[in-house]
């Protein structure tokens, strides 16, 4: 196993502060208070009790000896609240009537037992929060199967993510990948696992469990880091679809070698949508509005069904955009077509429904 380098990788390592020599997974929380707050709050129980027990004492005062002076005042009651909550018993103040001791068995004591059970809990919670971890990571990836790996959470693989998420991809099922911290803080907060660390080394990818991936999103800020992800991811799962994005249209034919199956440059695919805008403006909406998944019209692939085996493409009920017949991309007007067959695939135009499923596919050549 080797790793390459293109010229500037040692440089994106420098540039970004968050980037580390290690990695590490972090799961989505469901949202809870913040330590400092937690440790706080049963202080201020743990106090409540002791201003409680003092109190109860202080109330039956008579009914207690104190050895140095013979009475109970309001300080002496706080003092033994403090020693009988934590068990040191001097035994220089005692209960000496009935109604003393009887208190001492049916309320002091369960307050002493409530006192160790808020100290005790605090102490337990810490010590066992990395073994809870360490057993929600096992649990997680011995369930992560067909997933998605998101290399690079920018506003590219945000919205990649987003778009696929909306064809009904559960976000237990996404996996992403970002050198920075506070970006997987965000996908964390988001309801995606995360990784942090470098997706050009293999033990990172590894983490992500991307040899179990069923398809891969390539979306990291600069074009030679995409094509070492590309080239690492597909080293280690030769079946998953790999979609990679490019600022520069020269550089895809690199990362189509490198293994990925379709490349979107995203500066040619601005570039053409703002030119498509000034010849006019709505057609350049209606391409927006195709593009945003799950409102207003949507561009989907799904498969030919047994009542429109034997018919034209425009004889579908569908608006049909291109035929995926074999390997081969074919547009709708071609006359190669003849007639629909039950394994070709449609690309058509259809109306948004929100929370439907797009069945999923592999893209073929030329895609």
């Amino acid at each position: 196993m080797f790793h390459v380098k293109l010229p500037g990788h040692d440089a994106i390592a420098r540039q970004a502060g968050e980037h580390l020599v290690t990695h590490r997974v972090t799961l989505p929380r469901k949202v809870v208070e913040r330590p400092l707050r937690q440790v706080a709050k049963r202080l201020v129980m743990a106090l409540a009790v002791l201003v409680a027990t003092a109190l109860v004492v202080y109330a039956d005062r008579d009914g207690y000896h104190d050895n140095s002076d013979g009475s109970v005042d309001l300080l002496d009651a706080f003092y033994y609240a403090t020693v009988t909550l934590s068990t040191t018993g001097y035994g220089d103040i005692t209960p000496v009537s009935d109604s003393a001791r009887l208190t001492n068995i049916f309320v002091i004591t369960p307050l002493r037992v409530l006192f160790l059970i808020i100290l005790v809990g605090t102490t337990l919670e810490v010590l066992t929060e990395r073994t809870r971890e360490e057993w929600r990571l096992n649990r997680w990836r011995s369930a992560l199967r067909d997933h998605t790996v998101v290399v690079g959470f920018g506003t590219k693989g945000r919205s990649a993510i987003r778009t696929v998420c909306a064809t009904g991809l559960r976000k237990e099922q996404v996996v992403v990948v970002d050198p920075s911290s506070k970006v997987i803080d965000t996908a964390n907060a988001e309801g995606f696992a995360g990784v942090m660390g470098d997706a050009t080394r293999s033990e990172v990818l590894e983490r992500a469990e991307v040899h179990r991936a069923r398809q891969i999103i390539v979306a990291p800020q600069r074009d030679d880091t995409a094509v070492l992800v590309t080239l690492t991811a597909r080293q280690l799962n030769r079946g998953a679809k790999i979609v990679a994005a490019v600022r520069e249209e020269e550089n895809a034919p690199l990362l189509r070698q490198s293994g990925a199956d379709a490349v979107i440059t995203s500066s040619g695919a601005a570039g053409r949508l703002l030119g498509l805008s000034v010849l006019s403006p709505a057609a350049g909406m209606v391409m927006e509005d195709l593009i945003q998944q799950g409102s207003g019209l949507d561009i989907v692939e799904r498969p030919v069904v047994r009542a429109e085996v034997g018919r034209r493409p425009r004889e579908t009920d569908d608006l049909v955009v291109s035929v995926l017949r074999g390997h081969r991309v074919l547009g709708y007007d071609d006359p190669s077509i003849g007639t629909l067959r039950l394994t070709d695939r449609l690309i058509t135009i259809v109306r948004a429904t929100p929370g439907a499923q797009v069945t999923p596919h592999r893209p073929v050549n030329g895609d």
